[in-house]
């Protein structure tokens, strides 16, 4: 047995800003039992280790450089010992009972390998959160979206989706782990550095046979963007450079014929769209990430002999595209998705 049973993770990059703003809140409203806040710094160039000297309950992991997410919380879950990790964004405010429902909700469904909290909008705190809302979902190509936000259409938060269900992915921005599963598929791919880490995950995941849930009765609020803001080229790169990355990893072969082809053309389509919009940094984002997909495919297979898959998750059967443009399906509850199974 693990000495303890919830190891609160937050990888912290220049955030001292926000260190100063939401740890005291954290600690604050987490249980003090058989729960460990840890910070571990990815080789900070701000103040983020002196306001951690007025924290003593705190244990802070000191990594030598910025290694990325993934690279950054491989490297510092390695070094905790606990039966559950949180991995929580230092830009999160965590609310009263935050973290009770999640442990309960794990503790009573051993197939359940994570889970995640109903994600709010800091700033606009009626209103779900862009990186997560209430739980993550994929369409058959690939595009990741969320209860309570398709595409940019952020919905208002009414209660709607309260009840717990299974889910695609939960956000990176805050969720739980089982570590014994996080280990078994080997925690996360250290070449994405950032963006769709989560996703990849909780696919591989579920490519072994467990479960991904929301458990909305468990609520944070999110700034978002506190280290890549939404308009960065770079992170535009990032995005489409691990979404091939995780499709060619995790979907069955068959499968991989078939989507692989329809998302060059939509790639292509969307630069066309930012360079007829005059962003051609974007556009050049999205040819870089193609040129970066097709340098590394031998890597990929490598990956995709590794993972070995038990079964290959359910992903939403349409176009999320198709469903927002042309079939006006702007809200979750529009779509065809049980709420008690997917």
């Amino acid at each position: 047995m693990n000495s303890t049973k919830v190891a609160v993770v937050i990888l912290n990059w220049n955030g001292e800003h926000f260190l100063k703003k939401f740890l005291p809140t954290l600690i604050k409203n987490t249980p003090k039992y058989e729960v460990e806040i840890v910070v571990a710094d990815n080789g900070s160039s701000d103040g983020s280790l002196r306001v951690l000297i007025d924290y003593p309950s705190v244990r802070t992991i000191l990594l030598d450089k910025n290694y990325g997410y993934t690279g950054g919380y491989n490297r510092a879950l390695s070094q905790v010992e606990a039966q559950y990790y949180v991995l929580l964004n230092s830009d999160i405010e965590v609310t009263s009972g935050w973290l009770e429902p999640m442990v309960a909700f794990m503790d009573k469904n051993p197939q359940v390998a994570a889970c995640a909290p109903k994600l709010i909008d800091f700033n606009r705190r009626h209103c779900f959160e862009y990186a997560g809302a209430a739980g993550g979902f994929i369409d058959l190509f690939g595009y990741p979206f969320c209860r309570g936000r398709i595409l940019s259409e952020i919905e208002v938060d009414k209660g709607q989706y309260d009840t717990v269900m299974p889910i695609f992915w939960a956000s990176g921005a805050c969720m739980m782990l089982r570590s014994s599963c996080f280990w078994e598929v080997g925690g996360f791919d250290d070449d994405f550095f950032a963006h769709m880490e989560e996703i990849d995950l909780c696919w591989r995941l579920q490519n072994q046979g467990y479960s991904v849930y929301s458990v909305p009765q468990s609520v944070v609020y999110h700034v978002g963007g506190g280290t890549l803001p939404n308009n960065n080229p770079f992170k535009l790169y990032l995005n489409y450079r691990n979404n091939l990355s995780m499709l060619h990893k995790n979907l069955s072969l068959r499968a991989l014929y078939v989507v692989l082809p329809v998302r060059f053309f939509l790639d292509i389509l969307s630069a066309m769209i930012y360079l007829a919009n005059g962003k051609i940094s974007f556009m050049k984002s999205v040819f870089k990430a193609h040129r970066h997909y097709f340098r590394c495919i031998s890597m990929l297979n490598s990956k995709r002999r590794l993972l070995k898959p038990k079964k290959h998750a359910s992903r939403y059967r349409g176009l999320i595209v198709v469903d927002f443009f042309i079939l006006r399906r702007r809200k979750f509850s529009r779509l065809p998705i049980p709420v008690d199974k997917y």
